[in-house]
């Protein structure tokens, strides 16, 4: 007999999913503010893959690169800058927030996660690449 309980398992109740959505949120919300303030569009063309770079810590190995990539790809240092920038009125760190914002909704809606110190391949998410 099977159980219908696990059956019928939705989006609220798939933790993986829940956070793939939010990031397409994220993703939307940065774009809608970006577009509402008027920033440049070229800059965000430039900078939507720049938080990447944080990837380079991996080159000293995969526990200081799991660190160095979950400091680029959490809301900490965009948030920080957003606050920055509405605060002391800089338009530039604002725009350079709500780009930043807006690729961590990327990732999390292709499923990329926060790095474990395992590898780069290890997510709070899952594994990710080839060998899933």
């Amino acid at each position: 007999m099977s159980r219908p309980s696990l059956e019928r398992r939705g989006v609220l109740n798939d933790p993986i999913a829940l956070q793939r959505l939010e990031g397409g949120v994220l993703l939307a919300l940065s774009l809608l503010i970006y577009w509402k303030l008027a920033g440049p569009w070229l800059l965000y063309v430039l900078l939507i893959l720049a938080p990447d770079l944080f990837m380079l810590g991996y080159l000293r190995g995969p526990r200081l690169g799991a660190s160095a990539y979950n400091l680029g790809h959490t809301w900490l240092l965009p948030g920080i800058l957003a606050a920055v920038g509405v605060i002391g009125g800089a338009s530039f760190a604002l725009d350079v927030a709500l780009i930043w914002l807006g690729h961590i909704g990327v990732d999390r809606l292709l499923g990329y996660g926060l790095k474990l110190p395992t590898g780069f391949q290890d997510t709070h998410l899952g594994r990710i690449g080839r060998n899933r």
